[in-house]
């Protein structure tokens, strides 16, 4: 009966607004402006409303001669937004009515979900489900993420209102996680609702820190609509938490923007949890003059949740206490009342919600299981070489590590065979000196070098050949020369090995010295850098340090 008359109504509605155009003309001054311009007038003209109904026509105006799906839908969502309660339904209806004609999946969607919200926000519930589901059937088939989210949102409220919380405040963190980069209120309205679930599983101390958390975001993004919601929240979160002075502070304080957003479920849920404060101060007389405010919004609105049912509870104690029983009776049958609602309402919505979302929601994700399936079956190959390819690595790796070990040995074995002498640099015989080099000047250079192996010279740190050169009165063309001939090395070499030669005879000799770091091993024998010391070490012994010390100590 309430669908019927609603269509006939918008049936009218549409006749009396298309009689209005075939007269209507957008006046000069703003024929040529664009929609963000004509919307924002919309909004700036709240307080004049001559003036906003003539940018709300000539939007839609605009629109319909434009033939613009998307902006008529937008046309009439403005209408929605600034409408008397009983026609905001009607504007619904035409926006779906125009999105349909478009055939556009995600404006076909999105349509239904703006009558689902305006129902959930007359706090019809099973309404607004059945409109939820609509748009997340419409906006499944898209790619739309903002809408996909957007449903996910207010799927989550249903839940909220059933009791469901954990799945809740599952949904909201999934909206946080999106809506933190897309859209400022999205992300406010979301860490709100996601507070007041934990409120309702008794996790109060997460419940202030969300709170907190959304004001300071709210500041941080500089947008202060929703920063009462989060005072509210967070005074009832105190009325939990034993704080009832600070409870009452609170709530009293965002009453004012509450009443003001029209939210009487709200406002209710408000006055009731001043009420319980003052009950629970001891001062049932100021309790029970909020619940009467709570019975006043359910006469009005017949809204009703679980916990407000205590409002009826209390109130029949009291009178009963002050032996009024025509007041315990009319709160008893106001009980009943309020019993049978939350029943109905919840046995609909609870069974909607699992049947038809959750199960969809199942249907989508075992989808994706399969499309995932698919993917693994022609990557199997694939991933199938991978792991043999990694499993021969290791055993080669392995294999690697036992030979190392073994040449290590055997090296190791040969070094500690050498006597003190055949660690020295050997040298080549003067006599087969270097034509192009006087060889008294050969013979001179070949003393100093002698010198400076004996003084461990060479341990001196970032030493060059120039500075070797200088060293010697020479240059480092000669020194250079001289040292490749009779010691068979270029230069760099030549030092390495003489650094670890030093080092090597350190570590046999002295137990304390096999203690050290390899950079503290550097450090000792003249290497500049740990790095350096390691690469000349294995290039002289064919191990690493670490290897070496380990036999030593095992010796």
């Amino acid at each position: 009966m309430i669908k019927k008359y609603l269509l006939i109504l918008s049936l009218c509605l549409g006749d009396q607004i298309y009689a209005q155009e075939i007269h209507f003309k957008i006046p000069d001054t703003i024929r040529n402006k664009n929609y963000d311009y004509l919307f924002e007038r919309i909004k700036e003209s709240e307080n004049d409303r001559a003036k906003q109904s003539l940018y709300l026509r000539s939007f839609l105006f605009k629109a319909k001669s434009e033939k613009n799906s998307l902006e008529i839908v937008n046309g009439y969502k403005n209408y929605l937004h600034h409408s008397p309660e009983n026609l905001k339904l009607v504007y619904a209806d035409s926006m779906i009515y125009t999105a349909k004609k478009s055939r556009d999946n995600a404006l076909i969607g999105s349509a239904y979900l703006s009558k689902g919200i305006e129902y959930y926000a007359q706090k019809k519930h099973n309404y607004a489900l059945d409109n939820y589901l609509i748009a997340n059937n419409y906006i499944s088939k898209t790619n739309d993420k903002y809408l996909t989210y957007k449903v996910k949102y207010n799927i989550a409220h249903i839940k909220y209102y059933l009791g469901f919380y954990d799945e809740a405040i599952s949904l909201f963190r999934e909206c946080i996680s999106y809506f933190i980069e897309n859209n400022a209120r999205g992300y406010l309205n979301s860490l709100h609702s996601l507070g007041l679930c934990y409120n309702r599983i008794g996790n109060y101390g997460l419940c202030t820190e969300t709170n907190e958390k959304g004001i300071i975001e709210g500041r941080r993004l500089a947008n202060d609509e929703v920063q009462e919601y989060f005072i509210h929240s967070e005074g009832v979160n105190q009325y939990f938490r034993g704080n009832y002075a600070s409870a009452i502070k609170k709530i009293t304080y965002s009453l004012p923007t509450i009443l003001k957003n029209k939210d009487f479920a709200n406002e209710a849920v408000g006055y009731f949890y001043i009420g319980k404060s003052y009950w629970d101060l001891k001062n049932p007389q100021m309790a029970v003059s909020y619940f009467k405010k709570v019975d006043a919004i359910f006469n009005d609105k017949e809204y009703i949740r679980p916990d407000l049912r205590n409002n009826y509870e209390l109130l029949i104690s009291f009178f009963k206490s002050k032996k009024n029983p025509d007041l315990q009776l009319y709160y008893i049958e106001k009980l009943l009342k309020a019993d049978s609602i939350i029943n109905n309402r919840y046995r609909y919505l609870s069974g909607r919600i699992h049947k038809e979302y959750d199960t969809k929601e199942l249907l989508i994700q075992k989808k994706k299981i399969e499309n995932l399936l698919d993917k693994r079956k022609y990557n199997d190959l694939i991933f199938t070489g991978v792991i043999v390819f990694l499993f021969l690595s290791v055993l080669f790796l392995i294999y690697r590590h036992v030979r190392n070990k073994r040449v290590y040995k055997q090296r190791f074995d040969e070094l500690m065979k050498k006597s003190e002498a055949s660690t020295k640099v050997e040298s080549k015989n003067i006599a087969n000196g270097i034509e192009d080099i006087n060889q008294d000047t050969v013979a001179g250079v070949l003393k100093q070098l002698e010198k400076f192996e004996i003084n461990k010279m060479f341990l001196e740190k970032d030493l060059t050949l120039a500075k070797l050169a200088v060293a010697f009165d020479s240059n480092t063309r000669y020194i250079s020369k001289i040292i490749s001939h009779y010691r068979d090395k270029k230069f760099v070499e030549y030092i390495n090995d003489l650094k670890i030669d030093y080092i090597i005879s350190l570590l046999k000799e002295d137990k304390r010295i096999r203690n050290y770091t390899n950079k503290a091993l550097a450090e000792e024998s003249g290497f500049s850098r740990t790095q350096r010391f390691a690469t000349a070490f294995f290039a002289r012994t064919g191990m690493p340090t670490s290897y070496f010390i380990e036999e030593l100590l095992k010796k």
